[in-house]
């Protein structure tokens, strides 16, 4: 599975083993810390526990973990405003910014009600609760169309998630030039040595609904099986069409 495209959801469900308490909390920690190693010491010992005994939801322990002083120091105090935002989003919402009105958007909350409304302004959104709700983790969710969200974010999204050994610590925003001047993103294959995923060899299905043909058949769906380099014009020629993509998943 290309991991830097589709991930699985994690839910803490009722009468969860500690063994499924842990899963969680590790994963949320990867998440919204963006895969950056932390120690012992550096855990929210508190917060976990309230989530061990069903005072706070996973929503709750995500809105600690991201309002922490260890994700402060991480993704804000080393980074630019754009490159916070952008990590936000990535990190709470599971998908990049589209557009540079969304980054405004967020850019002026922080400046003007500061960084845990910044913060809160993702998890406590209707989009959040749709995809998530109280107790699953966020997780990326730039490998299917969504309500609302335009095709473009897929590459966009691709351009930020690059696989589980990756991290996302850096002060430079990766999308700043695209999204200001309302271009496409192109996908690019992970650096060498980088430790993300390499999947310039692999191929990939993409499935896809055609939309409506007519009054007898409302809806196509359609498969195509693509290598990673003809990826990126592929989405391109399907988003120019009409189409929407289902999934995009590593050919077997």
């Amino acid at each position: 599975m290309a991991l830097w495209i589709e991930t699985e959801s994690v839910e803490l469900r009722p009468n969860a083993t500690e063994d499924d308490l842990q899963a969680v909390i590790r994963t949320v920690y990867r998440q919204v810390l963006g895969n950056a190693h932390i120690f012992d010491d550096q855990r929210l010992t508190s917060a976990e526990s309230q989530l061990r005994n069903g005072d706070i939801t996973v929503r709750e322990f995500v809105r600690a973990v991201a309002q922490s002083d260890l994700y402060r120091s991480l993704f804000f105090e080393t980074s630019s405003a754009y490159r916070f935002v952008e990590l936000n989003f990535k990190h709470l919402l599971g998908r990049a910014p589209q557009d540079q009105t969304e980054i405004s958007e967020h850019v002026q909350i922080y400046h003007e009600q500061g960084y845990e409304a910044e913060i809160n302004s993702y998890i406590g959104s209707d989009e959040y609760s749709k995809s998530f709700g109280d107790n699953v983790v966020p997780s990326a969710r730039g490998n299917r169309t969504q309500t609302g969200i335009k095709n473009v974010g897929f590459n966009r999204t691709f351009a930020l998630m690059r696989g589980f050994a990756a991290n996302d610590l850096g002060k430079s925003a990766k999308l700043i030039s695209d999204i200001a001047s309302n271009l496409p993103t192109k996908i690019v294959a992970p650096v060498s040595g980088s430790g993300a995923s390499s999947n310039t060899g692999k191929r990939f299905r993409v499935t896809v609904s055609k939309g409506s043909f007519g009054p007898r058949v409302s809806q196509s769906l359609a498969t195509f099986e693509v290598g990673y380099n003809q990826l990126s014009q592929k989405i391109q020629s399907i988003q120019k069409t009409g189409g929407k993509i289902l999934s995009i998943t590593e050919a077997g």
